[in-house]
C-alpha cells in the first residue's frame, strides 16, 4: 500500500505519548510500500515538535534526515534539507522551505517581516527582504 500519513501519524510515532496510537501509527508506515510525505506534513511536524513538545532542533533534525534517508519516502528531499540548514542555524524549518520552494517556482526575494529569518535565509545563499513592520 502507498501511504500519505498526516502530522499526527508521523508525531505519534515519534513522539511515543500515546502507546495505542503510536503502535497503530508505527504499524501503518511499517506496512506501506512507500511513504509519500507533503512538505506541509513535515512543517506541522517540526513545528509540533519544537513549540509543543520543546524538542531540540538538532535531535529533530537527525530525526528527519533518518527519515528522508529511507528508501520508502518519497518527499521534495531538496526542500527538505533547505529546512533542514535554517533549522539548525536557529530558525525556523518552514521559514527554510518556502525560501527553498518559492526559488524554484521562480520568486527572487524571501520577503518578510521576521528580521532573523531574512538574515537567516540570507546567510544560506538567498536574497532576502526584511519589509518594514512599523509605520
Amino acid at each position: 500500500m502507498k501511504i500519505t500519513p498526516d502530522t499526527n501519524v508521523l508525531l505519534r510515532a515519534a513522539a511515543r505519548d500515546d502507546e495505542f496510537q503510536a503502535s497503530a501509527a508505527e504499524a501503518a508506515l511499517n506496512a506501506a510500500d512507500l511513504i509519500a510525505l507533503p512538505l506541509s506534513t513535515l512543517c506541522e511536524l517540526v513545528w509540533v515538535l519544537r513549540r509543543g513538545y520543546k524538542k531540540p532542533a538538532q535531535e529533530i533534525a537527525q530525526s528527519l534526515r533518518a527519515l528522508i534517508g529511507s528508501e520508502k519516502i518519497e518527499t521534495n528531499r531538496l526542500a527538505v534539507e533547505a529546512g533542514l540548514a535554517l533549522l539548525e542555524a536557529g530558525g525556523d524549518f518552514a521559514d527554510g522551505v518556502i525560501a527553498y520552494e518559492g526559488r524554484q517556482l521562480g520568486g527572487d526575494v524571501f520577503v518578510t517581516f521576521d528580521k532573523d529569518a531574512a538574515k537567516l535565509v540570507f546567510a544560506t545563499g538567498s536574497r532576502a527582504e526584511l519589509l518594514p513592520s512599523h509605520g
